[in-house]
């Protein structure tokens, strides 16, 4: 038993993973009945819920405590490569809108509220920044969790003596141990995910909603193969592609079946550190990608409030559809704190371009029809593009101090 449980931990994660997607999705058409396969799906994405928000708290005052000087400039580049990306994504959205307009069948309304404007947005993100700590990391409240993080850190690096500080570090390292450990039932979690995706949803999403499915599935693989790693090229002059691949495949494919970004913050991290990033950068920066770097997101407003117009024969001219690039990208980085994420924040995007909250509404209840599809991609997008625009602001700094870059 433990020579087979060695041999499991020493082969390469990707290769059970792939090993469980296939497993997950052969189960899934010639045994729809086994529904208990779910529960490893529902286990792994609950443990890795459970983890992240600890990870997150710890981490980040651990990190922050001990940090040496120089890591602010560092921030300050991934901040602008998360906002570009994301408004580049708003703008790819818009283009690809225009060369391909959809309408959609509209069906029955979503149920949920939505925000009626960047206001309301605005002002859930500052109520979660100032949540109680202990809620924040029980509702899973990254905004909330980095605020408070960020504040005893900084504290905790001008009062705490060196012993305290050697104790948080051997915190965070026990979590992250904990970390590796649920990292490795990945391959059992995407099984049970790929048999539940497999057995519950049909066809019928491909033929009802194609078109804007193809349009959204286009527009978040340019985004993720081409404008993402141009960006990378241009500021590190290098070949992206191997980070790009190594990270859509070590980041990418989990983020698709667990369909959270929050869920999916351990295994960025783990991942950032296997690149040889600076810890006390990448404990920060991952939850932060988690919230604001969101192309995904962009991507899906954008193209679902054109395709309302769109339906209803509204004409949206060019200035409107640059300032809805400019809303999509400002939503997309509240979209963590709004229940529903980017589908809820439709409604306000549709607003800008006159259509209706009661159709907006309808095209959110579209969203989650397509969500298996949807939701998948640009969760992949996003999770991938925070560890991608993290090592690359990293790399910056080490081209500047002359260090060897491996991807």
């Amino acid at each position: 038993m433990k020579k087979i449980f060695t041999a499991y931990v020493k082969s390469p994660l990707i290769l059970r993973i792939a090993i469980g997607l296939v497993i997950g999705a052969v189960l899934g058409l010639w045994l729809p009945g086994a529904d208990f396969l779910s529960v490893f799906g529902e286990v792994f994405v609950g443990a890795l819920k459970a983890i992240a928000p600890i990870l997150v708290f710890v981490l980040v005052i651990a990190s922050l405590a001990s940090a040496g000087n120089g890591i602010g400039k560092r921030f300050a580049t991934v901040i602008f490569f998360y906002m570009l990306s994301t408004f580049l994504a708003a703008m790819l959205a818009v283009v690809a809108s225009y060369i391909f307009p959809t309408t959609i069948p509209l069906t029955d309304a979503a149920s949920q509220s939505a925000p009626t404007g960047l206001s309301e947005v605005f002002r859930v993100l500052l109520g979660n920044m100032v949540m109680n700590p202990v809620s924040a990391i029980s509702s899973g409240n990254y905004i909330g969790i980095l605020t408070w993080a960020v504040i005893l850190g900084l504290a905790l690096r001008s009062a705490a003596s060196e012993k305290t500080k050697e104790v948080l570090t051997d915190i965070s390292n026990a979590v992250s141990k904990v970390v590796g450990w649920v990292i490795q039932l990945a391959p059992f979690g995407i099984m049970g995910l790929v048999f539940s995706s497999v057995n519950e949803y049909g066809l019928e999403i491909f033929t009802d909603y194609g078109k804007l499915l193809l349009l959204l599935v286009g527009c978040m693989l340019t985004m993720a193969l081409i404008v993402t790693p141009a960006i990378v090229g241009i500021a590190l002059r290098r070949n992206p592609y191997p980070l790009v691949f190594r990270c859509l495949r070590e980041s990418g494919v989990t983020a698709f079946f667990t369909r959270s970004s929050a869920a999916n913050i351990p295994v960025n991290m783990s991942l950032c550190e296997k690149l040889g990033l600076d810890r006390e950068y990448y404990s920060v920066s991952i939850p932060l990608g988690a919230t604001i770097n969101m192309d995904g997101a962009a991507i899906t407003i954008t193209i679902m409030s054109l395709a309302a117009a769109f339906s209803q024969g509204i004409e949206v001219n060019i200035v409107i559809a640059v300032i809805l690039s400019f809303v999509a990208t400002l939503g997309a980085c509240g979209a963590s704190g709004v229940t529903g994420g980017s589908l809820l924040l439709i409604p306000m995007a549709c607003s800008l371009l006159g259509v209706g909250q009661d159709v907006a509404m309808q095209v959110v209840g579209v969203g989650f029809i397509i969500g298996v599809v949807q939701d998948s991609l640009e969760t992949a997008l996003n999770s991938s593009g925070d560890v991608i625009f993290c090592a690359t602001a990293e790399y910056l700094e080490w081209k500047k101090q002359g260090k060897e870059i491996k991807f």
